[in-house]
């Protein structure tokens, strides 16, 4: 029985990947990955010299059904996603099921690095309960309609987004619940990194000065009617 490695990866510092990862990563046949020249960097970073196939969202299924000839001719793959953990707002998922439905092939996750942990990690006192909502759509009725749902539990909720539309999200934001906090994380861990925590209002005209604006966006939203107070160890029952 093989076993298929599913491989959480820095997303930006290359230190950031642990010592289980790569062995993992030296002792595998195969290496599977959501785009073969973005992990080719890293495996180069640390001179591993291993056989690469893509298997991104457009074509998982697909992929998935060779990478499981893979594996039942005997060989370990380990499948990485561009940045953090597979399956979070990145391929992978729909691999890991194919896997387990129609192999006996173990499954064994390689926990790191993600965006969101990283984000909460210095967001401060959001409560003990957050939401991680990933990519909103890009269709504004909906994501409109998503947004008044989040922000209506009053509880921290993460998304993601691009720098071509984040002053749109946060501009969606604003008009859901204009007195929220959002705590941004731009370009986290990277060599430009930037962490901020602002009323929307305010992270919506500090980056509206920028042109054009740029990195890849973690937010925190933090809704006004809710409450910071849960992770009180005296507020909890015995």
């Amino acid at each position: 029985m093989s076993t298929l490695y599913m491989v959480a990866c820095p997303i930006g510092n290359l230190e950031d990947i642990t010592i289980r990862a790569l062995k993992v990563l030296e002792s595998v046949q195969v290496v599977a990955c959501e785009d073969t020249r973005h992990t080719g960097i890293l495996l180069n970073h640390y001179n591993l010299r291993k056989r690469t196939i893509a298997c991104h969202a457009h074509n998982e299924v697909d992929s998935a059904k060779g990478i499981i000839g893979l594996l039942d001719s005997g060989e370990d793959v380990a499948y990485l996603s561009d940045a953090g953990t597979p399956g979070i707002s990145d391929p992978g998922a729909r691999l890991v099921e194919l896997v387990r439905s129609t192999t006996d092939h173990s499954i064994v996750p390689l926990p790191g690095a993600s965006a969101a942990s990283a984000l909460i990690s210095v967001a401060g006192n959001v409560g003990k309960t957050f939401t991680f909502e990933g990519f909103l759509s890009p269709k504004k009725g909906r994501r409109t309609r998503r947004l008044e749902e989040l922000c209506s539990r009053g509880e921290t909720f993460i998304v993601y987004e691009s720098p071509f539309r984040v002053l749109k999200t946060l501009e969606d934001i604003r008009s859901v619940d204009p007195q929220c906090t959002v705590v941004m994380g731009r370009e986290l861990t990277k060599q430009f990194e930037e962490i901020v925590s602002l009323p929307v209002s305010d992270l919506i005209a500090l980056l509206g000065q920028r042109t054009p604006v740029r990195g890849e966006f973690a937010l925190a939203v933090i809704p006004s009617q809710g409450t910071c107070d849960d992770n009180n160890p005296e507020d909890q029952d015995a």
